[in-house]
């Protein structure tokens, strides 16, 4: 028998039990979109991680108080002790390592900022001019901080795109005087909208310099220092330097901790991938459960088909023709299923992408490639048995319509 012959007769057959049909394509409908979507939310997931991490800057790297050990437990933690404070000569000390190209110390606290008679509470940061570069950041209006000694108190900030707007609805902003905590600060510029980043959105930030903010929240450590390499390649060796430094001046202790944006990125890589991995694992449940769908109701259908079967064989058709016809039905109900649950999935993605744009959505490939072989293989799997079941009818016996 002809292959063409085969896939009329198939389609005839599905064409006349239309509902049985129809409840089996959707059943393989449901679960290759359920495959779709849920490797969808990993990869898109994992692309949004990356992106912020991208968007934290090329050849960063960043310092933290307290020595990580692999097993999750700082030195000195069962006898009371604390991890030795980052201090602004630590930062003015990694700027002599070669290699360096800038470094960014960051004091982070939240108080209430007002202007006049409006007040929110806000995050602030400080730092110093560089941190406009190391963060990829850009100015909507007036200027950054002013470059100079990391201990120079200026009374000068900068403000995040909402911050302005919520505080200085009509006015201009620069220029003008907001009180932070219990202190005054003049504004000189104002951000551009750049989003959010690893967690903070810039949008609420106010930026002051770095001696400013330690007083303002009464401490002399560094929540970190980002430093900048000169170049990719620099970072492995700028990395360990870092460290030497730190550890000299820290009496010989290594305290401190150096990670890169590559390494934090190709963790959190793994960690979505096999998040991803496991998602499509639980989705393809749904295509065996359809699957076995697919094989009780062409059961069904052979018992239905018991005088079609018998008047075949009796025309001349032999056992391995009866099933060919029997498996092709079955494998063109998952190819067809499979295909609308492409569509199904790739129309819940666009919806839900309209609803959270900022989540990259989007099935990798090899998930939309694995999606249908699976479909088609349970087609083919659960298909066999009523398939062989049908070739194996007595032509007598079923031409009498008995089972």
């Amino acid at each position: 028998m002809r292959f063409g012959d085969l896939l009329h007769l198939a389609t005839e057959s599905l064409v006349r039990a239309r509902l049985r049909s129809i409840m089996m394509r959707l059943a393989m409908a449901i679960g290759v979109a359920a495959v779709v979507v849920l490797t969808s939310l990993g990869e898109g997931a994992r692309r949004y991680v990356t992106g912020e991490f991208q968007a934290l800057g090329t050849e960063l790297l960043i310092v933290l108080p307290g020595r990580s050990e692999t097993t999750g437990v700082q030195p000195g933690m069962f006898a009371g002790e604390t991890p030795r404070d980052l201090t602004l000569d630590d930062a003015r000390s990694l700027l002599r390592i070669p290699g360096v190209a800038r470094i960014a110390p960051l004091v982070i606290g939240s108080v209430p900022v007002a202007a006049g008679e409006l007040t929110r509470e806000v995050p602030v940061v400080g730092s110093n001019s560089d941190f406009l570069a190391v963060r990829n950041l850009s100015m909507a209006q007036g200027s950054f901080l002013p470059p100079g000694e990391l201990d120079r108190d200026l009374a000068v900030c900068v403000l995040g795109s909402k911050v302005r707007s919520e505080l200085f609805p009509r006015g201009p902003a620069v220029g003008a005087t907001v009180r932070i905590g219990d202190r005054r600060f003049r504004v000189i510029g104002v951000l551009a909208d750049t989003g959010r980043a690893i967690g903070f959105d810039l949008q609420e930030l106010v930026i002051i310099p770095v001696s400013s903010a330690q007083q303002l929240f009464n401490t002399q450590s560094l929540f970190r220092i980002m430093i900048q390499a000169t170049s990719r390649e620099a970072m492995p060796r700028v990395r360990e330097a870092v460290r030497a430094m730190l550890k000299e001046r820290h009496q010989g202790e290594e305290d401190v901790t150096v990670i890169t944006q590559d390494a934090v990125l190709a963790t959190f890589n793994r960690i979505f991938t096999a998040l991803t991995l496991t998602l499509a694992g639980i989705a393809s449940i749904s295509l065996a459960v359809a699957g076995i769908l697919i094989m009780n109701v062409m059961l069904v259908a052979v018992s239905q088909r018991t005088a079609e079967v018998g008047l075949m064989k009796a025309l001349g058709a032999r056992g391995r023709q009866i099933t060919a016809i029997f498996l092709t039905e079955a494998v063109l109900l998952s190819i067809v299923g499979a295909l609308g649950g492409l569509v199904i999935g790739f129309v819940a993605d666009a919806i839900v992408s309209r609803f959270y744009p900022t989540l990259p959505l989007g099935p990798p490939p090899w998930a939309v490639v694995l999606a249908v072989l699976i479909a088609v293989a349970s087609g083919v799997v659960f298909g066999l048995l009523p398939a062989r079941r049908a070739a194996r009818l007595d032509p007598v016996v079923a031409l009498a319509g008995r089972r």
